[in-house]
């Protein structure tokens, strides 16, 4: 279990600008196993670190901006990072850059060598190796799923949730730090817990330290602090995202399927209708809860024909406002989402397929889809989603298909998907990704596909031919002699 879990997280840190053919028949990375006795070398030293924990959503999420300095005698690129080993696949979006000199990430790896030590690594290489006693300022970001425990774990119905995050006020480093602070972001000033540190307090803002003595390489100060957040932790542990293009209606087909739940804190006693209803009401305040009561989708301006089911069949507590601004989807679920509760649907809307798709004037028939590979609630507490599948259904016919996306993926495949009227099938790109957050909203999914003219024509081909057949049969059919007598 544990080496599956070393795998997941490590393929989750690659993102991809390649065929789906190569990927079929090459490994998505390197897996880097190394001797059980393996200690980062200390050739870099943190000579000031600044970590920013947010605690605004039902997840945690992590910046640490690092000024490292090579102190070895030889230039040197590996750069690692350590995790707990009972975190690490929870790790998700992990991205190393220069803060001074914006570009792309840096390319970063999970590394193995003993699956029982307490201890993982992630290990960054540097685009170009660091000269000795030379300076680099990185900022590292990532979020972590499924780690904010409520505390009491049972509440009552209409009662305040309050969550513990535990950690440690070191920041958690293969290298000595000379001077580090760490700073943590809460949605409420209400903090009545704080286990470990004596951090300055400043509105929702606590601050820890800053510590101006050596810190050695792996030391821990644990901590913990206990917060109010009267919010749904919302995580779907599955959504399956089917987009599906047509040419020659001119459409984008989008569905979505989710299997929701709400991690906060259970409910102490039976649920009480009555009460419910009460709040609903509210007389004119409605008092926050830790159950989720509704989820608003944004959709790109002009989406039609939205559509709103679950297990039992279509949800009427629904409601699509579009304009020439703005497109919402708003959902309300049959019942209140309380801790612990589970809630599955799908949803679908159709989008005019010349916002997102360009052709290129190629004698191959070029063209470009540009969609987003992540869409889905808006919430101002978040959404986490432990797995996402993207299917992208290209029209029959299309070839040399390419992709390219920000997003990191553990799994690409392209397969067959076969519909009405079809004769081999629609080339299916499917992309797989693990630990990811609403934050990847938006974020562009581009995919190139060779469809040349001829395509174009062979549905209508085949439907011509099926009808053909169709009256060729009867006719033949028509043209026999069942009839019960003597020939002349």
């Amino acid at each position: 279990m544990r080496s599956f879990i070393f795998i997941a997280a490590r393929l989750a840190l690659f993102t991809s600008t390649i065929s789906a053919d190569s990927i079929l028949s090459e490994p998505l990375s390197s897996q880097q196993i190394l001797p059980d006795n393996f200690k980062p070398l200390q050739v870099f030293q943190n000579v000031n670190l600044l970590r920013n924990t947010n605690l605004e959503k039902g997840y945690v999420r992590e910046t640490v901006n690092v000024v490292i300095e090579n102190i070895d005698s030889k230039p040197q690129d590996q750069y690692y990072i350590p995790f707990a080993a009972d975190v690490i696949d929870k790790v998700g979006g992990l991205e190393v850059r220069d803060k001074k000199n914006p570009g792309p990430p840096f390319k970063t790896e999970i590394v193995e060598y003993d699956p029982y030590s307490p201890t993982q690594f992630f290990r960054t290489t540097l685009p170009q190796p660091l000269p000795p006693k030379s300076q680099l300022t990185l900022s590292i970001t990532y979020h972590i799923l499924s780690t904010l425990t409520p505390l009491p774990f049972k509440i009552a119905q209409i009662e305040r949730q309050y969550l513990r995050h535990t950690f440690s006020t070191y920041t958690p480093s293969a290298y000595l730090t000379l001077k580090q602070k760490t700073k943590l972001k809460f949605s409420s000033p209400n903090v009545p817990d704080v286990v470990g540190g004596s951090p300055e307090k400043q509105g929702t803002t606590f601050t820890y330290g800053p510590y101006n003595d050596p810190v050695p390489a792996g030391a821990l100060e644990p901590a913990s602090v206990r917060y109010e957040f009267t919010k749904p932790i919302i995580h779907a542990t599955l959504l399956e995202r089917d987009l599906e293009i047509s040419h020659w209606g001119g459409n984008l087909a989008i569905e979505e399927r989710y299997w929701l739940t709400n991690q906060g804190a259970h409910l102490k006693n039976n649920f009480n209708r009555v009460q419910w209803a009460q709040t609903e009401r509210g007389f004119g305040y409605t008092p926050p809860t830790s159950a989720l009561r509704e989820l608003n989708v944004p959709l790109k301006v002009g989406s039609l024909n939205p559509y709103y089911t679950d297990d039992i069949g279509n949800v009427s507590t629904s409601h699509y406002r579009s304009n020439k601004k703005e497109a919402i989807l708003e959902l309300k679920p049959r019942y209140p989402v309380f801790g612990g509760w589970k809630y599955s649907f799908r949803i679908g809307w159709d989008a005019n397929l010349k916002s997102f798709l360009r052709v290129l004037k190629t004698p191959e028939g070029g063209h470009v889809l540009k969609i987003p590979f992540l869409e889905g609630p808006k919430m101002g507490e978040g959404v986490s989603y432990g797995k996402v599948e993207v299917r992208v259904i290209l029209p029959e016919g299309a070839t040399n298909v390419k992709f390219e996306t920000e997003v990191p993926l553990v799994a690409v495949e392209e397969t067959m998907h076969r519909t009405f009227m079809d004769t081999v099938g629609r080339t299916t790109l499917k992309l797989t990704a693990m630990n990811v957050v609403d934050e990847a909203r938006d974020k562009p999914l581009i995919v190139t596909y060779d469809y040349p003219f001829s395509a174009a024509f062979r549905k209508p081909v085949t439907i011509f031919l099926g009808i053909a057949a169709v009256f060729a049969t009867a006719w033949g059919i028509g043209r026999l002699d069942v009839s019960i007598g003597k020939q002349a």
